[in-house]
């Protein structure tokens, strides 16, 4: 674990030197200062809302059909199992013709709260891909300011973005055991129900946002009493009444995108001393 943990922080170095900085940086807060993991087994620690980590793992740089958008975040952390994930995801995808993935948030090197963005991604059993597949593999100024592409226009799916290769990604990803939800905007959920079927569609859960990207949520790793599971996803595919619920709200909550968290969770005793092990870290801004 040591050993990973050192190329974990070379990898750290690496990408933050040559990621470009960024327009307009946000202070990074007590966890994502932190620039390496806690050199521990590997442990998901609480809930994805209030947690941590530790023997987190990089996603290695060179995994084949995938890109790491914003590197300078040092948010390409996660529990081991979750490494395993992406990293079988991008080669999957490779085979099926829809590489390169471009993958956005994990979590930081010990998990825990994130200063701006998500609420989740805290226990490292959280990733986020996009929805926009470029066909090519985007460069370093493109990874580190990439540009979002919407899948939705309104309360439907716009058909000039979304696609099959789209719903064929969201499949893949649902087909593995390891994933328990994969949150999408509703207009997303229902252009699934329509055109597809199976067992799969009842891990994807609608959340309004999520319209360029859908989020990833393992389940807990066996035999870790530290992780605090969910509860189950109800019966069905969701395609029915649930969804319907979501597509006729009056209100579209919000997306709070890059603004600066002010959750202040509850977090399980043993993060405090996770927090505040002795470690490698920097003031650097996000």
């Amino acid at each position: 674990m040591v050993s990973s943990a050192r190329s974990g922080l070379v990898l750290v170095m690496a990408l933050l030197s040559a990621a470009p900085a960024m327009a307009e940086p946000m202070s990074a807060g007590p966890w994502a200062a932190l620039v390496a993991p806690a050199a521990d087994q590997p442990s998901s620690i609480g809930t994805a809302a209030a947690g941590c980590l530790t023997g987190a793992r990089a996603l290695p740089a060179d995994s084949v059909g995938l890109q790491v958008l914003r590197p300078q975040r040092n948010r390409f952390w996660s529990h081991p199992r979750t490494v395993d994930f992406i990293v079988q995801l991008g080669r999957d995808a490779q085979a099926q013709g829809l590489a390169p993935l471009l993958v956005g948030d994990m979590s930081q090197p010990r998990g825990g709260p994130m200063a701006f963005g998500h609420g989740s991604h805290q226990n490292g059993l959280d990733v986020d891909i996009w929805f926009r597949l470029p066909g090519q593999a985007l460069t370093p100024a493109e990874l580190s300011s990439p540009q979002a592409v919407s899948m939705v226009k309104g309360r439907k799916v716009n058909s000039k973005t979304w696609g099959s290769k789209q719903l064929r990604l969201l499949h893949l990803a649902a087909s593995d055991p390891r994933v328990e939800r994969i949150f999408v905007n509703p207009a997303i959920k229902a252009a699934a129900c329509k055109s597809a079927k199976g067992d799969w569609l009842a891990k994807l859960r609608p959340w309004w946002g999520h319209d360029e990207h859908f989020h990833i949520r393992l389940s807990c790793p066996s035999g870790d009493t530290n992780c605090q599971p969910q509860a189950a996803i109800p019966p069905g595919d969701g395609c029915g009444a649930e969804l319907s619920s979501w597509l006729n709200k009056n209100t579209v909550l919000p997306d709070l995108g890059e603004k600066p968290n002010t959750r202040r969770p509850d977090l399980p005793e043993a993060c405090t001393a996770i927090l505040e092990r002795p470690g490698a870290r920097e003031a650097a801004n996000r």
